[in-house]
């Protein structure tokens, strides 16, 4: 079916759902790349206003990418909660964000809604908000998951500790792993990101990973962030943790990332088998990122923030640990400069936690980027207010083995510091026991003679 608007005596009109969506988007560069945004504010405007009519039941009536050809759009299908739906069934999207937005949408009302509400609709509901409305909702929500450590909980933010290194040097890594340890970060995960693929190099650093934990007592989990298949491959021989992967939010993407979802449920029991965990069983860790299906040449005619919301669909499937979406990594083709990757991660992690999920942000952006770093201190502050789970931690901000800009281990302290957050608890009593901390937070002096020090 069509929709449309008519504004100072021009009506605009759309000729799909999936055309709608895409016109209502705030303007970014990968739209346009791809063709699919308004020609206009004023076309825009029209689109918001058309899209705010919708019914939220027509999302589960026309499907962006349809049934028969999309396993995601059959997930999401196959799987909504008709129950949890009920209380807000009757809403167009326009009334949901009202509604979203007043007391009556608290804490656990948010909570038990979750199952209920598919990507698209909560896509739409974004189009339609400010950047303080993305923060105001999120704010409500909480997400809690647990392996080693509990993350999530109101009041907290932790820190994945990101020590990458350009060829996988256990010494490095080590180095940047205790620097991080000793400002506080790493209760997230202590994830690298490998140089290759190799499983005898992943091994390699999954045990220095292992050997590092165990040896300190650290309540916290590692993982090397390779493709789920090397993990399937290495899981009887090395000591995996968290099974991670990059998604999309077509089939299409995910196959291009050699995925596809029996793939993942297999990944997962597997290591649900390892029973690793000592206070939870989340042990899924996924990143996403808005142009990516652009990237791939597989979003369908979708725009690239309804893409990335759908691929939430795929992580809710799999109860994880941690959702990242890496919001400025993919480039200026897809979020041109700041004030475009600030709203892209604020849309990210609203409608990641509206649908329930752990959600982090990796506050970043590459070299040709209209951006600098003012702008993800900015970013950085407006996250920490809307309650983000967590964020990166990497030595200096500045990745030397993906080439990109995040954010630091200062960077980490200062948004604890200035909105009262502390690390997990867990992870927080473990710190004040090693006298790296003190109970609010503060950090404390560290001598050479440091035990932690001696590893490196």
């Amino acid at each position: 079916m069509s929709y449309r608007h008519t504004f100072q005596h021009r009506t605009y009109e759309f000729r799909d759902l999936r055309t709608l969506l895409a016109r209502a988007t705030p303007f970014r560069s990968g739209d346009a790349l791809a063709g699919l945004c308004a020609d206009s504010a004023e076309e825009r405007v029209a689109a918001q206003m058309a899209l705010a009519d919708v019914p939220l039941k027509t999302f589960l009536q026309e499907l962006v990418i349809p049934y028969e050809q999309d396993e995601i759009s059959r997930l999401i299908i196959d799987t909504h909660d008709v129950h949890a739906f009920a209380p807000v069934s009757h809403f167009t999207v326009g009334q949901f964000r009202d509604w979203l937005l007043s007391d009556q949408a608290d804490t656990l009302t948010l909570q038990q809604l979750a199952p209920g509400i598919s990507p698209e609709m909560v896509a739409a509901v974004s189009k339609l908000m400010r950047n303080q409305d993305l923060i105001s909702v999120a704010k409500k929500c909480e997400v809690v998951t647990r392996f080693r450590n509990t993350i999530g909980l109101k009041g907290h933010l932790s820190v994945r500790l990101q020590p990458n290194h350009n060829t996988d040097d256990p010494k490095g890594i080590a180095a940047s792993i205790v620097d991080g340890l000793l400002y506080g970060s790493g209760d997230a995960v202590i994830g690298i990101n490998p140089a290759t693929d190799s499983p005898q190099a992943t091994i390699t650093l999954l045990k220095m990973l292992d050997q590092l934990r165990e040896q300190f007592e650290i309540p916290t989990q590692s993982c090397v962030l390779c493709h789920v298949t090397t993990a399937l491959q290495i899981m009887q021989s090395a000591p995996v943790d968290l099974v991670f992967q990059s998604i999309g939010g077509t089939e299409q993407t995910n196959s291009s990332f050699g995925i596809n979802l029996s793939l993942l449920q297999e990944a997962y029991e597997a290591g649900l088998s390892l029973q690793r965990g000592t206070v939870g069983n989340n042990l899924m860790y996924f990143e996403t990122g808005q142009g990516s299906a652009l990237s791939a040449n597989a979003h369908g005619g979708v725009d690239q923030q309804t893409c990335e919301v759908r691929a939430y669909a795929v992580a809710r499937k799999f109860s994880p640990l941690l959702v990242n979406t890496v919001v400025g990594f993919i480039g200026p083709e897809y979020l041109f400069d700041g004030k475009q990757i600030i709203r892209a991660a604020l849309e990210d992690h609203f409608c990641g936690k509206l649908l329930g999920l752990p959600m982090g942000v990796d506050i970043c952006y590459t070299n040709h980027a209209e951006a600098d770093q003012d702008d993800m201190d900015n970013l950085l502050t407006l996250l920490g207010v809307a309650g983000v789970n967590f964020i990166m931690g990497v030595p200096g901000a500045d990745d030397i083995m993906l080439n990109y800009q995040s954010t630091s281990f200062h960077d980490a302290l200062y948004a604890r510091k200035v909105l009262g957050l502390k690390p997990s608890p867990e992870f927080d009593q473990w710190l004040q026991r090693q006298g790296i901390m003190n109970q609010e937070g503060g950090l404390l002096p560290v001598g050479n003679t440091h035990h932690l020090l001696k590893y490196v």
